[in-house]
């Protein structure tokens, strides 16, 4: 019998942090013990497991103790406060959070994109933003054969980004609107159901938003591309799970589509799905609960010789989230990189 590893989850009563839960008994990951942790306000619920009821842990320093991993999806915050504690205390983490994702010295990691990434890690590994993961899986495979030029990118972002209590909101706001009643906006900004909106995140002095400088910077990270040309619009839909991208991907020389389509057709981690006759493309309502990464309406861009347009769907708490930061577990055991021998201090990670 294997190795088995002390594990927590900390945020392990959100949306991701409950796929994490699922995610780790679906695909077996060797696990002697599991720690539950979140806010003092979730302490106390209670959560299955591979048929054991476990309660749920405020997160605190000894709490932390004797871990090998820590899978967390609590936030920006609350990563910058507790995974350094993590570290220092032994174990190493797998942040959702975008704390460290641009640290130099943390690995911001898509296994089927840089998977070598990891072995670089010193306690702390990045899990990428939900868009730029959908987005690199696909534009990862084409990039290898012919680098891309420039990248344009719009997003459809369903309300599962903003965690399982956007989801409950969307669905009330459906309700009173059909009811003729105003609906709630304590989540979100404006009314989503029925609606949408760019994202709401912060504009810097360019007029992007944060979400949007996130999947520049990060796929730059990620593709080892710093000068790689991006653009990008987020828009939040009335969607409960499940992102979209529309993808024009422009190459220094002229990418025939059904070679594109022959590459992506063997790409891990994605599907092709297309159906011209039936004008029958990657939805949400498909990609919703599934691994892979749907894509299709591969066709040649009308303005420029060199040009592809894609269209993608793809499941932001699976894929976006919850199983990118459980196959970097993996690829951690397969590698024996989980529990480092290295002499880690909380400084070396900040």
């Amino acid at each position: 019998m294997g190795q088995a590893y002390r594990v927590a989850i900390l945020g392990a009563t959100g949306a991701v942090g409950a796929e994490l839960i699922y995610l780790l008994e679906e695909r077996n990951f060797p696990i002697s013990s599991l720690k539950l942790l979140a806010s003092e306000r979730s302490a106390g619920q209670t959560l299955t497991f591979k048929g054991e009821t476990l309660a749920v842990e405020a997160v605190s320093e000894s709490a932390l103790q004797g871990l090998d991993l820590v899978l967390a999806s609590a936030g920006g915050t609350v990563s910058q406060t507790w995974a350094p504690q993590a570290v220092a205390a032994g174990a190493v983490v797998i942040d959702n959070s975008s704390a460290f994702r641009m640290d130099p010295q943390v690995p911001l990691v898509v296994p089927e994109v840089n998977p070598d990434a990891i072995n670089t890690h010193s306690g702390i590994i990045a899990n990428p933003n939900c868009t730029t993961i959908l987005m690199n899986v696909v534009v990862w495979p084409l990039h290898q054969l012919r680098p891309v030029q420039r990248l344009i990118a719009a997003t459809y972002q369903s309300a599962s980004g903003a965690g399982a209590r956007a989801m409950a909101e969307v669905k009330l706001q459906a309700q009173a609107i059909l009811q003729g009643e105003p609906p709630p906006t304590e989540i979100f900004p404006y009314p989503l159901a029925f609606n949408l909106f760019p994202h709401n995140s912060a504009l810097n002095s360019q007029g992007y938003c944060q979400e949007e400088m996130k999947m520049v910077q990060e796929t730059r990270k990620i593709f080892n591309a710093p000068e790689l040309r991006l653009s990008v619009t987020c828009v939040r839909v009335p969607v409960l799970r499940a992102h979209s991208e529309a993808i024009n991907l422009e190459f220094s020389q002229p990418f025939l589509v059904e070679e594109a389509k022959s590459i992506l057709q063997k790409a891990p981690g994605v599907k092709v799905v297309e159906d011209w006759q039936a004008n029958y493309f990657p939805m949400p309502i498909d990609a919703s609960g599934i691994d892979e990464v749907l894509v299709g309406r591969i066709r040649q861009d009308l303005s420029h010789p060199c040009g592809l347009e894609l269209w993608l769907s793809g499941d932001q708490i699976r894929k976006g989230a919850a199983l990118n930061a459980v196959q970097i577990a993996e690829l951690l055991v397969d590698r024996n990189l989980l529990r480092s021998t290295m002499a880690v201090t909380t400084s070396s990670i900040l």
